[in-house]
């Protein structure tokens, strides 16, 4: 009997796609969402922490995201996380409230936030790949330690491949569809 869990596979790889997902939210075509910063990280009390976990952000415009940063020490940092995200945005600081207007979007800030997508993707099926690299390693060692059959382990493999396609079917999926997105004018 292998020592492979198949539903633990799935769930990971299910994890990852959430993941992705919720970056993907982030990147919005030209119209403030606070999922658009969900991505961001701070460096907060020596560690990385999420903007959400530092802050409230609120959406007053459909141009307008407002970042009320609860610690005043952290506001710096905060602002340069934003600045620095890859996202595009210029956030100027007002006491513990940093406002970051939402540009249009031009041409060539579609095709960066293309790019940007694309990287989130790649990030995304790597995870993927890699825990059908730690199903498979599980399932050698098991026909190794004699707990399965050589048939049995390339039907397990067989099934780790599938459910590894759908997933990255998914995240391929979901890019295609946020491109269309990002580019439509």
């Amino acid at each position: 009997m292998s020592n492979l869990d198949m539903d633990d596979v799935k769930r990971r790889m299910d994890s990852s796609v959430s993941n992705f997902s919720g970056e993907m939210a982030g990147l919005r075509a030209g119209r403030a969402s606070t999922a658009m910063l969900e991505p961001i990280t701070v460096d907060a009390y020596g560690a990385r922490m999420p903007l959400n976990q530092v802050s409230n952000i609120s959406v007053p415009e459909p141009r307008m995201l407002t970042v009320s940063v609860w610690d005043a020490g952290l506001v710096s940092a905060t602002e340069k996380a934003i600045r620095e995200s890859g996202l595009g945005l210029n956030p100027m600081a007002e006491g513990n409230v940093i406002r970051v207007s939402v540009p249009e979007l031009s041409e060539d800030r579609r095709k960066e936030l293309v790019k940007v997508a694309g990287k989130y993707a790649e990030a995304a099926r790597v995870a993927v790949r890699n825990i059908r690299r730690d199903a498979i390693e599980t399932v050698r060692k098991d026909e190794k330690d004699s707990a399965i059959s050589e048939d049995e382990r390339h039907g397990l493999e067989g099934q780790i491949q599938k459910v590894t396609d759908d997933f990255i079917a998914k995240i391929d999926k979901m890019l295609a569809d946020k491109e269309a997105d990002i580019t439509q004018v």
